[in-house]
């Protein structure tokens, strides 16, 4: 058998060119999750309204995450595979950030935030997705974990930036008070400001790298990269699984109208019995031989997925789920209780705002340290598996801290433990994963497995809601007590995963 060819090993500049431009997608993720619960208090907003109001950035990624790596894996015109995605998504979310503090100037001010979350997420999501991939078409199997090291350290760098913007121009004079429905400067500012940094750092990896053709792929491509056992497979499927999910989702939607739930939790009915006629649909044209569409592709890989990346889809979506109670739920939080001042129109409220954004940005600037000191030295000695958990665990810690901390000075030592954990999360199961998947459909794979991030933050933004109504109202401090739980079970989950055998390409 003839020798497969070996890509090139990318050196440091290699590395920052293909990971750059990530630094300014997370100055956009970062003004988002750190400002937009403040933005929707200050437009009218009560804190039982931030989940359902946050639904539109989980559902967005669900839709386009596996959709964007279905195309991009299938890809190739001027500007290569996966660069057309990065630059229309930076176009699109620098539109987004711009229009966004204009929210209050509008006839339905909360519609339009609401909105402009929805094209700023899911433009996001654009950008994001083909990233993941991009690092391991790039590099070869021993270079994963420098790679997505580097690519977690541009996100904490990124992250920093965009959650300390606000107080930082606070600092420098620029007004961080306005009438109330309005938003201060320093918020219309920070959005404005990165909105121009996400597009510069985006262009500068479209600009600098280039992708290999697909003669050269072909080339990379090792044992297994045929990848078409899902889409046969899924044609011996019965239809059992496909009822049995619509019959959960009309379950759902049934309870809800019983039981009075939030009506947000029928967009959870919603989903579940959509992906069972959709799923019954992809069956039936794989029964019928029509194996080359993207709905037959999509579903055959989800319902086909290597091992590895089933149990590391239990590990994401615990600690997904803790990550998406702290970004609706650290503002009011820490208004309420470390600054006693839970009125969205006070002063004080909007100086927790601007701590929440220090807080953000420590943990940020903990995991890109994190990512290129710590995590690695760990991986070497422990193995990546046992060094996520490790992670995971840090980050349960700082979460249970919250709830015993009064000082807001104090919870920046909770930001280490959260984000050791979140460096590992953006590191560990991409490198754990990236030499067990098949390389051709690495772009549907990496969307399908960041699915399981996106669940986890629509269970939070529609179910959150209802349990915080019914059992602990007007509390949020509980739910950083959830985060502390569900994190702490994606530590134990860990339990069930190896590393992935390395791959020689």
């Amino acid at each position: 058998m003839a020798s497969l060819a070996e890509k090139p090993r990318q050196s440091i500049a290699g590395l920052w060119n293909i990971s750059f431009g990530f630094f300014g997608i997370q100055i956009g993720f970062a003004l988002q999750n750190g400002n937009m619960s403040r933005i929707f208090q200050t437009l009218g907003a009560s804190v039982d309204d931030l989940p359902w109001l946050w639904t539109a950035a989980p559902l967005t990624g669900l839709l386009v995450q596996p959709i964007i790596g279905h195309l991009s894996d299938r890809t190739w015109n001027r500007l290569g595979r996966r660069r057309p995605y990065f630059l229309t998504g930076a176009i699109l979310s620098a539109l987004a950030l711009i229009l966004m503090p204009l929210a209050p100037a509008v006839g339905a001010p909360l519609l339009f935030a609401a909105l402009m979350l929805w094209l700023l997420d899911a433009s996001l999501n654009i950008s994001m997705e083909p990233f993941r991939a991009y690092v391991g078409d790039m590099l070869r199997s021993d270079q994963h974990a420098a790679g997505y090291a580097v690519q977690t350290a541009f996100i904490g760098a990124g992250a920093v930036v965009g959650s300390i913007f606000p107080y930082l121009l606070d600092a420098f004079g620029v007004s961080n008070s306005a009438p109330d429905g309005t938003l201060p400067d320093t918020v219309r500012l920070s959005f404005w400001c990165g909105g121009a940094a996400l597009l510069a750092a985006v262009l500068w990896t479209v600009i600098s790298t280039r992708e290999y053709s697909p003669e050269e792929m072909a080339a990379f491509a090792g044992p297994g990269d045929e990848g078409e056992q899902p889409v046969r497979a899924l044609a011996a499927k019965t239809f059992a699984s496909s009822i049995a999910w619509l019959v959960a989702g009309i379950v759902v939607i049934a309870a809800v109208a019983q039981f009075g739930l939030e009506k947000e939790v029928y967009l959870l009915g919603g989903l579940l019995a959509a992906y069972g006629l959709l799923s019954a649909a992809a069956i039936a044209l794989a029964r019928q031989g029509r194996t080359s569409g993207m709905l037959t592709q999509i579903v055959g890989d989800f319902s086909g997925m290597p091992t590895i990346m089933k149990r590391l889809a239990v590990v994401q979506f615990f600690s997904w789920s803790a990550l998406f109670i702290m970004w609706i739920n650290t503002t009011p939080v820490v208004a309420q209780y470390h600054f006693d001042s839970p009125d969205p129109a006070s002063a004080g409220f909007q100086e927790a705002g601007n701590w929440v954004g220090v807080l953000f940005a420590t943990y940020n600037g903990v995991a890109a340290v994190a990512a290129l000191a710590l995590l690695p030295l760990l991986a070497r000695r422990i193995g990546k598996a046992r060094t996520h958990m490790v992670g995971l665990a840090a980050g349960a810690v700082g979460f249970a801290s919250f709830l015993l901390i009064t000082d807001p000075n104090w919870l920046l030592l909770s930001e280490i433990g959260i984000g050791i954990a979140w460096a590992s999360i953006l590191a560990m199961p991409y490198a754990i994963l990236a030499s067990a998947l098949p390389q051709r459909k690495l772009g549907v794979y990496m969307g399908l497995f960041n699915v399981f991030i996106v669940i986890p933050q629509l269970l939070v933004a529609t179910v959150m809601g209802s349990i915080m109504k019914a059992f602990f109202p007007g509390e949020p401090i509980w739910t950083i007590l959830a985060a502390a739980l569900v994190m702490a079970a994606a530590s134990l989950a860990m339990l069930a995963v190896r590393d992935a055998p390395q791959a020689g390409r």
